[in-house]
């Protein structure tokens, strides 16, 4: 097959991942081949351009001995080296032989399939290689490593040694990344070769086959890209009816797509050297020559040897970087989790070891979810965004670690947070609670080059292969946006360690807290029939004190001394108010007590009864009350008429500054709940002290200016609590305040 066949073969560009390159059914004509049978050296297959190195026709080669097809004296010499070499399927060195026909070759041999294959590359003379050549590749390589610290820098040694012993004009060393593409890393060429460095070449001009043939086959020599290759004959392995597997052949035939890539590239003779790195195509040393050029066994075999050397450098210095850096993220992780056994408080402690956090991965925000609170660190998404991406990722993302370094790629709305959360790196901390630490990465834009453009497309819009349409191998610049830095193996694999410590601790803080649950419950019961006991038993002897006060008050009349008056008044007032507190306890104490008896209530009777009961303590005040329509609900009357009582009375009291008063009650009806809010324009409060608001004795204000007992709002949340709801609040300083609980449609009895 001539140069013109070879070009005008119809190739589809679908299927290069599917092509036969182990059983290509040819090799290259730089050489010949023959196979014989391993028992009797019999001659069964050979490539059809044997006559021209042997001067006997190809319709009598099957019936020869191998001692007759290219003579006694070098066929002894490869049965001696066959009987004293172990031929494995990796080809072996025979040495250099004179066939009778005329003509020096390198032979090589190796066994596949039954076969024992002979490959025969064309020579100068019948010298054998000595290797002298391995010494001093390998050993000035060597020296020159202790200069280099790092892997580019070892790399472009590498280049530059294959480049001067190979004669090739240009040599690149390049690295696959995890998507497949090869980044040039090292190169060495002529001053008149095109330059890669830097440059990437799309995964795709190597298809998967490929590259698994790179790992079992670390060699291949294309020395004329113009070749027409020579067909085996017969065309299957004679031992077994299949096509003969020539993974292994140094003269295997190539792909006429790849030879087609080579012309488009202005490259006609090309050598490979894999680097394999812990069993791994790490990357290759590609050499090319814009001319024909013929690379002897011992060349090739010295660079093989320097590539070994090259992956097992690589290796060490990878290694090496990522031990340090391993070891400085596990001395992170001890400080971390030392920070969150300090206190009690598990969110408190995360916020404790914020910068530690941050440094862990070096992310520029992380975030905690946890018991429904969103805590941010850093430069992170606002609280709505995050509860978004963790609804997502509950999902979708299964397993126990997330990271992406795209995560628009992956979670549509993450287009939005690109500039600060391109990068994703999330771990759940409970198995029943959406509950995550989350870290993210910034947006990194950047600009990668290519040997020519990666997304080519047809005039139909469709992908092309880049192997044979691509004919430009200029730069061809692409900026990527939307992705951060990307997430290292030890990041990950740390993480994944620290979340099963913080498992550790939140589950020994679950049980802690399971136990003082337990505690407080008996303590709690205990304190409620103390309080009972308590509230009822000082209501009499207070009542005495008042009663007793304004009997002195009546009796000394308004001859009395102001200042004794004074006394007794203040001692009436004192007898009042713990009076009222003693209510109030026995109040809260009965409500954790007595049981629920829901039947029908009309919400705005309530209202208007504790409005009617005010108005005895709010005088001659200015409050306009806005009360809109409300709803008849199922609820326990005696119970909510208290809650609604406190609400307004507190209502009342923090609106006392305010010339003119206003007091809005509104409700709205959902599906299983309805929703009540009394909202006023009062003094409101701080939200960073909203969870104290309905505890007991609990105050966000100065008694002095609001009296008040501090059992009001912790009153109204039992009782709700107590119906199934839930009770909750908004304010602003100064600016007002809207109180707001939820009561089901539906009452569960107690």
């Amino acid at each position: 097959m001539d140069r013109t066949s070879i070009d005008s073969l119809p190739v589809d560009l679908t299927s290069c991942d599917r092509e036969p390159i182990r059983i290509p059914g040819s090799i290259q004509p730089h050489g010949f081949l023959v196979a014989i049978a391993s028992d009797n050296l019999q001659v069964i297959q050979v490539s059809d351009n044997i006559a021209a190195f042997t001067g006997t026709p190809l319709d009598r080669v099957l019936d020869l001995g191998l001692a007759e097809l290219i003579g006694e004296e070098a066929a002894s010499h490869i049965c001696s080296e066959i009987n004293h070499q172990r031929i494995a399927e990796q080809p072996a060195y025979l040495g250099a032989i004179e066939v009778s026909h005329g003509g020096y070759f390198e032979v090589l041999a190796h066994v596949r399939d039954g076969l024992t294959i002979l490959e025969f590359e064309a020579v100068a003379s019948k010298v054998p290689a000595n290797f002298r050549l391995l010494y001093s590749l390998i050993g000035n390589f060597m020296s020159q490593l202790h200069d280099s610290d790092t892997v580019a820098s070892i790399s472009s040694l590498a280049a530059a040694e294959v480049k001067r012993v190979t004669g090739f004009g240009r040599v690149l060393v390049y690295r696959f990344d995890e998507d497949g593409h090869g980044h040039v890393v090292a190169e060495a060429r002529e001053p008149d070769y095109h330059s890669y460095l830097g440059q990437r070449f799309p995964a795709s001009d190597i298809p998967r086959q490929a590259r698994e043939l790179y790992l079992a086959s670390r060699v291949r020599l294309i020395p004329n890209a113009n070749y027409a290759p020579a067909r085996l004959h017969p065309e299957n392995n004679p031992l077994n009816g299949q096509p003969t597997d020539l993974s292994f052949a140094a003269l295997r035939s190539v792909s006429p797509v790849h030879l087609q890539y080579m012309r488009n590239m202005g490259t006609l003779a090309s050598m490979s050297m894999s680097i394999v790195v812990k069993g791994k195509l790490w990357g290759l040393i590609s050499c090319h020559n814009a001319e024909p050029c013929f690379v002897p066994f011992e060349v090739r075999a010295a660079c093989e040897q320097l590539a070994q050397i090259l992956a097992l450098s690589v290796a060490s210095r990878e290694e090496g970087d990522e031990y340090h850096y391993r070891l400085e993220l596990r001395r992170m992780v001890v400080t971390m989790l030392a920070g969150l056994t300090q206190g009690p408080d598990f969110v408190d402690n995360i916020k404790s070891i914020a910068p530690e956090l941050l440094g862990f991965a070096s992310a520029s925000g992380a975030a905690l979810s946890f018991e429904d609170r969103i805590v941010r660190f850093g430069d992170a998404p606002d609280e709505a965004a995050i509860r978004d991406l963790i609804g997502w990722m509950s999902t979708h993302a299964h397993g126990d670690l997330f990271h992406t370094d795209s995560l628009s790629t992956e979670y549509p709305p993450g287009a939005a947070l690109k500039r600060n959360a391109s990068g994703v790196l999330a771990i759940p901390i409970s198995r029943i609670h959406n509950h995550y630490l989350i870290w993210f990465r910034p947006e990194v834009i950047h600009t990668v080059d290519w040997a020519g453009n990666p997304h080519l497309k047809s005039t139909s819009g469709a992908p092309v292969n880049p192997l044979t349409p691509r004919m430009s191998f200029e730069i061809w610049r692409e900026t990527v946006v939307g992705t951060s830095m990307p997430w290292r193996a030890s990041e990950i694999e740390m993480a994944s360690e620290f979340r099963s410590a913080l498992l550790g601790i939140v589950l020994e803080r679950a049980e802690q807290m399971a136990e003082l649950a337990e505690e407080l419950g008996r303590a709690n019961k205990e304190l409620e029939a103390f309080s009972y006991s308590v509230s009822h038993d000082l209501r009499a002897p207070l009542r005495h004190i008042v009663g007793f006060s304004d009997l002195l008050l009546e009796f000394e009349g308004n001859d009395a001394p102001e200042r004794r008056v004074r006394f007794l008044k203040n001692i009436k007032d004192s007898a009042r108010f713990a009076g009222k507190l003693v209510d109030d306890l026995l109040s809260f104490s009965q409500m954790g007590r007595a049981s629920l008896r829901p039947y029908d209530v009309s919400m705005a009777e309530l209202v208007n009864a504790a409005k009617d009961k005010l108005s005895l303590e709010t005088g001659d005040r200015q409050i306009e009350w806005q009360i809109d329509p409300l709803p008849v609900i199922q609820a326990d009357p005696n119970f909510l008429q208290l809650a609604v009582y406190n609400l307004l009375s507190n209502a009342v009291k923090y609106t006392r500054p305010r010339a003119h008063a206003i007091i809005r009650v509104s409700a709205e009806s959902r599906d299983d709940e309805h929703i009540f809010r009394v909202a006023d324009n009062g003094v409101g409060f701080n939200m960073e002290y909203v969870h104290k608001l309905f505890g007991v004795f609990q105050r966000l204000h100065r008694m002095e200016d609001f009296q008040g007992t501090g059992i009001g709002l912790a009153n109204v949340r039992r009782i709700i609590e107590r119906h199934g709801g839930s009770v909750w609040a908004d304010g602003t300083v100064d600016q007002g305040a809207t109180f707001s609980f939820s009561i089901p449609k539906t009452i569960a009895l107690d």
